[in-house]
Parts: structure tokens; sequence; C-alpha cells
């Protein structure tokens, strides 16, 4: 076995050389920060994706697609958000040889591109709420060091776009998705922070943003999604109006929720040791790896009891993997706990015969399932592997937030930084300047540790209107 660089000191050698060890991605493609999908990776890509789908349409979301290009007029319509991706779009100006009349936009998000439609689609109170979302790719220019999954120019990228009644139903959609994201991030064992992003900090149109974050260890954060409301701010300049059971004409008010790939890196980030790559079983391309092992003296007996348990597993709606392959059993081992695989099931000789297998998790506990009702001895190890996953998880959560009462206290910060704040934009730089990264914004749930109630602000000293906030660097 060979392990990895030393996470804690070392965390993007250490990211970049477990995702490449688990070949969910090739970046070799000659256009930079545009990487390839390989077929381990596009596995896991797909759980993410129906877990996403599972939980908006639980709330009433319905599946769109929308074009890819957005004329120059439509996109250059609503100026703030135009403004906030000037350095990030790439333009289309040729159609063939023929230089075209109006450029054309690869959306970087589709607000420009769905809201001219949405006026048509929203004409009267009956056609409220819209609720629609769709999964497809967006284009940033990230000028940045590119790292895949977290930081790439082509996103697989989920949003939802809704269009409500007034600020209150909008209000209350924003709550909607924060539950749903609550679902998706406990079926990830994803403990996470949301916080409401200062106003220089928020989304370029949005009344205000409520970001997703997680830690990553020595005081860095990950933004893994964002919740945006956007009061009258778009359906004004786009026209986007209904008519309302008596008659008046009104502007919708909307809210969007945006998620991407980053999710899957978040996994990788979070859960990952020194081996490699761990997965929660509702993300992992392989849940299940049976290894048979054949005596010396060969027999077929481990193989054929490993193709039949895998079948019945099959049966159970498992993603299941056989490796009958004639490596060594500690290479296997190895090539599956790099690709996180939760549980490893060994067959020889001596199991086959008694009818029971060795279960070894992906975090080491080792135990004997069986004999009888194998299928579901593997099923409950499965689910108690992500009990415990959840547990460390949120251990680690609770141990990366701090409360901080002086200023000098964030220099050099290992920790995200729970601070009080007078919400003037002056001091929330200076917090900034000293923790070498941002504000992240008030919390929108119970913070992960419990300061009290908040002293004066940490920049300027003064106790009128201040509030508890996060401060961490973002990677």
């Amino acid at each position: 076995m060979v392990d990895l660089p030393d996470k804690a000191e070392r965390f993007i050698d250490w990211y970049l050389a477990a995702v490449e060890a688990a070949e969910l991605t090739d970046k070799r493609y000659e256009v930079k920060g545009m990487n390839i999908w390989t077929p381990y990776g596009m596995q896991s890509r797909r759980a993410l994706d129906a877990l996403l789908v599972r939980e908006v349409e639980r709330i009433g979301s319905r599946a769109i697609e929308f074009p890819t290009l957005i004329p120059q007029p439509q996109f250059e319509k609503e100026k703030e958000h135009v403004k906030g991706f000037d350095d990030q779009v790439y333009w289309v100006t040729k159609g063939g040889a023929s230089a075209l009349d109006i450029p054309l936009v690869l959306r970087p998000t589709s607000e420009t591109a769905m809201y001219p439609v949405f006026a048509l689609w929203v004409r009267s109170h009956r056609d409220l709420p819209l609720n629609v979302y769709q999964i497809v790719s967006v284009f940033r220019y990230e000028t940045k060091t590119t790292r895949p999954f977290l930081r790439v120019r082509e996103i697989h990228f989920f949003e939802e776009h809704t269009c409500q009644a007034d600020e209150a139903r909008a209000t209350a959609r924003v709550e909607e998705d924060l539950a749903a994201f609550e679902r998706m991030a406990a079926a990830l064992a994803l403990p996470f922070a949301a916080s409401r992003r200062p106003d220089w900090d928020k989304f370029p149109g949005a009344h205000y943003s409520i970001a997703l974050d997680i830690p990553v260890g020595q005081g860095r954060t990950l933004q893994i999604g964002t919740v945006h409301h956007y009061r009258e701010n778009f359906s004004r300049p786009y026209g986007i109006q209904y008519e309302d059971p008596a008659g008046t004409l009104r502007y919708v008010h909307q809210t969007t929720f945006g998620l991407s790939e980053r999710l899957l890196g978040a996994v990788v980030a979070v859960h990952g040791d020194r081996r490699g790559v761990v997965f929660p079983s509702i993300l992992a391309p392989v849940q299940v790896v049976l290894v048979p092992i054949a005596a010396p003296g060969g027999g077929a007996a481990p193989v054929e009891a490993a193709r039949g348990l895998a079948d019945r597993l099959r049966d159970r709606g498992l993603r299941v993997h056989v490796d009958d392959s004639d490596e060594r059993p500690g290479a296997k081992y190895y090539r599956w706990e790099s690709r996180g695989v939760p549980l490893r099931l060994e067959i020889g000789p001596r199991e086959a015969s008694a009818g029971t297998v060795t279960a070894v998790n992906r975090l080491g506990e080792r135990t004997v399932l069986g004999p009888g009702e194998l299928d579901r001895a593997v099923a409950d190890a499965l689910s108690a592997f992500d009990r415990t996953l959840t547990a460390r998880a949120e251990s680690a959560f609770r141990s990366a937030f701090s409360v901080a009462t002086k200023l000098e206290e964030l220099s050099g910060s290992t920790t995200v930084r729970v601070v009080p704040w007078c919400g003037q934009e002056a001091c929330g730089h200076r917090i900034e300047a000293a923790i070498e990264g941002g504000v992240l914004g008030t919390p929108e749930r119970p913070l992960p540790v419990d300061p009290g109630a908040p002293g004066p602000c940490i920049a300027c000293g003064e106790r009128s209107g201040a509030r508890w906030v996060l401060a961490g660097r973002p990677l």
C-alpha cells in the first residue's frame, strides 16, 4: 500500500492524488479546466444526480432543459447580473465561416436564458408557483488554478429557478430548498454551515444569498452550494408578471438553488484518508466488491459463491462488482480501497463451504457475516458503515469551529472562527484582512459551537447590532 500525501499538511496535493488514484476523472483533455468524466466518475455523478433529483422533485420541482447559447442582448438585460460575470463568460462570435450578427454567450448560469421565457409561461396566478430545475453544463472562464470538481471551466451544474407570488412565498421556498439540501447532505454524510453572505459577497442581482460551506481543515472552507432570494430584481427587467385574483398585474418574486460537481469533490475532501477516497454508500459507484480467494490447489467454490451472492445483492438494488481477476488479493484490496468502495467481502474456500463472508468496510472494520441471509446481513453492514461515517464526519465538523473575540486571534487560524460583528462593511473587511480570508456570513442554522450572546464587534468594539458571523479562508 502506498500512502498519499498528508491530508492535513498538504491538502491540495493529497486531494489531487486521491482523485487520480480513484480514477474519477481524466484531466489530460487539451482544454484546461474541461476534464473527462471517466466510467467510474460518471457512475458517481449519476448517483449524485439521482439524489438531487429525488429531493427537489419531493418539494415540487419539475425538470426542464434550456439551450446552451444566450444572445448578447438577452444576456445584458440585467446589468448587475452581467457585471458579476464579465470576466468569466465565453463568447461565440462565428457560425461556420460567417460572423454572427448577434454574439452568443455560453451560459455561465441560466437566469438570462430562462427569464424571457418565464415571462411567456407566467401570465396568471394560476401559473404559480413555477418551480423548475435543470442539470446541464455551464461554462465559466476560471482564471485561477483549476482543480478537478472544485474549480473547473465546464461545470456539471444543478440549478433550480422558481417564480412565487410574493416575497413571503419566495422566502418559504428558500427554506424548502435548505431543508431539501439538509436531506441531501445527510445522505452524503456531509455536515455543513448555511450562512447569509454579506452584501458585498452575495450573488449579483440577489436580494440575499445563503451559501452552503464545509470546513476542509486548517481553517479552510469550501462552498458547495447556494440558495438565492431575488425579490423582483430579475422579474422587473424581464417582465415576468401575473394577474392576481383581483385582476391586478404583479411582478413575481424569484429564487434559485444551485449545486454542482463540487459536491463530489466535497465528499472526497471530507471523507477521504491516507488510502484515498471514501464514498458513502449512496454515492459509491461500487457499493460492494466481492473478492473470491482461491485455495493453493485451485477450486471454483469461492468464485461460484461470490457470483451467487452478487446476484442476490443486485436483486436488492445494490451496485456490486466481483473481482475475480488474477491479481494478488492485496493488490485488489488496495485498488478498491483507493476507489472508496464502502464494503469488501472476502470469500475463500472456508467461507464458501460455511456459507459465510469476511466483511471489511472502508474504515477498516472487519467482521464475519453469515451463515444464513447473507444478502440482508450485507445490506445491514452497509447501513452500519454509513452511520459510522456520519458520526465521524460530524465529530470532525464540530472540532473545525472555534470562537474568537479579539482581532489578533484570527491570524494563522487553523479553525473556522465564530466572531462578533457589528454589520458594518468596513469592519467586515478588517475581519477578512486579519484572517486572510472572508466573512462567510450570518449563520442560518444553529452553530456547531455555542458561543452564547455576542459581545462587542471584534473589529470596532461597538455593541450595537452585533451578531455572530463565520469567518474562514475559502479554498
